[in-house]
């Protein structure tokens, strides 16, 4: 542990362990390298958004994250309810709740959806804010345009017909206009004191350092009020600093454990929380224009070549090994025909046809990072998945690159000279709805600067499935047709696919009301600390 990081616990741990504050406070250490933006859109993965976007912010609409027996699904937030137009399906209505204050005491209106929209989309708008545009816009490509109907209604109108716009607008966080123009209409200055509808609020902030984040009593949503007095996250991306810290009482809960250290830590008395979740780890891999991928024969190899099962054993069993990009089980599996079983042999004669071998191997870069928000453990990972494919005649070089970095290169593109030459990426996926699980990886015009195609895959016969599945409102159908785009993502090993995680935490046992969602989010207003 680095001296600055043994200072920084400390201090935390003293302005934290007076009587009147200790029973109440919880302390997190994250994966994250840096506090999460905390404009509203946040960046850092899935994490920021847990961390700085579902706690200071609501987006129009939000998950339920109040059960941990069944996967999360949407719910109402700031807008009561929503419904499209029957006679034409590209128009939505979204009705908002009433009566709802920013942290800053304004309300919260259709003016304020409106300015939000603009924030991200509205180049010559006054709000416009890169940074957070480019955390957000690449969410919402189906939104055309918007307006106010009236001060508690907003239109919004889609590029065409899209039945995955609700998933869409779930991540769109609503920052208050008044706060911004009080604080002379800037987003440095109310990244300092940010102001969301949220049930807690931001009220001290060091970057790279910590965040603290106290109750808004005034929130909507009563049974969400939380029940204590503060959390205080801390960015803690190295593994065994956080273990470390929450042994010597510095911090209360860890994300993403070291598997190695988790037997200690039970036998030390300390909670471990899994939970199934929507996520998957792969490798993201480059389709542009002399890219080894592009090959099939070798993108079966690779996956053809991976020890899921020996990579479970080393992560302590706290894996689900992939046998797709969903997880088996899942209503949107389907039957692909190819098995992401380990077969040596099979792989070897798959690579020999496409000309490599052990003797003459495949030699390309992938890029990785140290951590982050559902990388799991991505060092130990990515070698034990190097070494697996070395035995066929892959051989991988790493580029190592910060967690933020990594996000910035993905959102830039495989033809972008940011991404050093690589041919793929270890990206960990939020894979729970049609859109952000499967559209916007592989959609022909959502390459980047569009959106987050990294690869630059395109294929007529897959955006023929994604428009589908865009006109399909009913549920029931809009399965079947997910079942289609599964098959095909397996079938044409359009991925390396190794594993899906269980989101394991390890909290001191004085944490108590949390529940664990099948989720990236997670809701920390139950959660209060034992005396």
């Amino acid at each position: 542990m680095t001296l600055r990081l043994k200072a920084l616990l400390a201090a935390t741990f003293l302005a934290t362990a007076a009587p009147a504050l200790a029973q109440g406070t919880l302390r997190i250490g994250m994966t994250a390298s840096d506090i999460p933006l905390t404009t509203g859109q946040t960046d850092q993965g899935g994490e920021g958004m847990r961390f700085m976007g579902y706690t200071v912010y609501d987006g129009l609409i939000n998950w339920d994250l109040s059960k941990a027996d069944k996967p999360s699904d949407l719910v109402p937030g700031l807008a009561s309810k929503w419904s499209v137009d029957a006679a034409d399906k590209t128009k939505w209505t979204f009705e908002l709740r009433q009566g709802v204050k920013f942290h800053d005491g304004s309300e919260f209106t259709a003016e304020a959806v409106v300015w939000n929209l603009d924030k991200l989309l509205k180049n010559d708008a006054p709000q416009f804010d890169q940074r957070q545009s480019a955390q957000g816009r690449s969410r919402i490509p189906a939104v055309a345009s918007y307006k106010v109907i009236d001060k508690y209604k907003v239109e919004i109108t889609t590029k065409s017909p899209d039945a995955t716009l609700p998933y869409q607008i779930a991540w769109v966080m609503i920052s208050s206009p008044a706060q911004w123009e009080k604080l002379g209409k800037s987003w440095d200055a109310f990244a300092k004191t940010p102001s969301g509808t949220g049930p807690w609020k931001l009220t001290a902030f060091t970057p790279r350092e910590r965040a603290e984040l106290s109750p808004f009593a005034e929130y909507w949503d009563k049974a969400r009020v939380p029940k204590l007095d503060k959390l205080i996250l801390l960015p803690l991306p190295e593994a065994n600093a956080r273990a470390a810290a929450l042994r010597a009482g510095q911090v209360d809960w860890i994300e993403a454990p070291s598997p190695d250290l988790v037997p200690s830590l039970k036998g030390a008395g300390f909670q471990i929380v899994t939970n199934a979740y929507p996520h998957n780890w792969t490798w993201h891999l480059s389709r542009v224009e002399g890219s080894p991928w592009n090959d099939i024969r070798i993108r079966k190899a690779a996956n053809l070549a991976v020890d899921r099962e020996g990579l479970k054993e080393l992560l302590g069993g706290m894996m689900i090994p992939a046998q797709g990009f969903y997880p088996p089980g899942h209503q949107w599996f389907g039957n692909p025909k190819f098995k992401l079983t380990r077969d040596l042999t099979e792989a070897k004669k798959l690579l020999a046809e496409a000309g490599y071998s052990v003797a003459k191997p495949l030699v390309t870069k992938i890029l990785i990072s140290p951590s982050g928000s559902g990388q799991m453990q991505p060092l130990p990972m990515n070698e034990f998945v190097q070494q697996n494919l070395a035995e066929i005649g892959i051989k991988i070089d790493f580029e190592v690159v910060e967690w933020n970095t990594l996000i910035n290169i993905w959102r830039a593109g495989a033809k972008h000279e940011s991404s050093r030459g690589g041919t793929g990426m270890n990206y960990t996926y939020f894979i729970q709805d049609p859109f952000t699980g499967v559209i916007r990886h592989l959609q022909c015009n959502l390459a980047p600067p569009a959106g987050t195609n990294w690869g630059y895959y395109c294929d007529p016969e897959m955006d023929k499935l994604f428009t589908e599945i865009r006109n399909t409102f009913d549920p029931a159908e809009q399965t079947k047709v997910m079942q289609k785009i599964h098959e095909k993502y397996v079938d044409e090993a359009l991925f390396l696919m190794v594993t899906h995680d269980v989101n394991p935490r390890a909290m001191s046992p004085k944490v108590k009301g949390f529940v664990q969602a099948q989720n990236w989010f997670q809701d920390f207003s139950p959660i209060y600390m034992a005396k």
